[in-house]
């Protein structure tokens, strides 16, 4: 059975979402980490500033989308690390996708929230609480 031109749609339509991304003049090394890169740490900071971009980027949603939808093994995409994408796929992210075919990225957020919850694993993105002193567990435990 031959496709119709009506079925079909250009490949710049698909894509065009990337020409509004805050990324888009970025430095892939911000979103990818190198090679050579095997330190913890750096690769943190460096997904921690990825975030940051993502945070309140006007495609955030279509980029979390494709990279969960294609299966986007490395790099941060739409505010979501490897790890994180890998917990979504795990978890399950089609039911948070919208009439207009993409994903909602605070629900996904708070299912990774929780999740990490459950397992007792803080977000390494997110600074800890300030450490109490014990003088101060002691009065809250009277």
């Amino acid at each position: 059975m031959a496709r119709t031109a009506s079925v079909l749609r250009p490949m710049s339509e698909v894509w065009e979402w990337q020409m509004f991304g805050r990324c888009r003049d970025r430095s892939g090394a911000q979103f990818f980490h190198p090679d050579d890169d095997l330190g913890r740490i750096s690769r943190r900071l460096r997904e921690a500033a990825a975030k940051r971009m993502c945070d309140g980027c006007p495609v955030r949603r279509q980029c979390a989308t494709h990279a969960l939808t294609v299966g986007e093994e490395y790099g941060v995409w739409g505010g979501f690390s490897e790890t994180e994408r890998v917990m979504l796929r795990d978890l399950g992210w089609r039911d948070t996708v919208d009439e207009s075919r993409l994903a909602d990225v605070d629900q996904l957020d708070r299912r990774i929230e929780r999740a990490r919850a459950k397992l007792g694993k803080p977000n390494p993105m997110k600074p800890a609480p300030p450490a109490q002193s014990r003088h101060e567990a002691t009065q809250r435990a009277s």
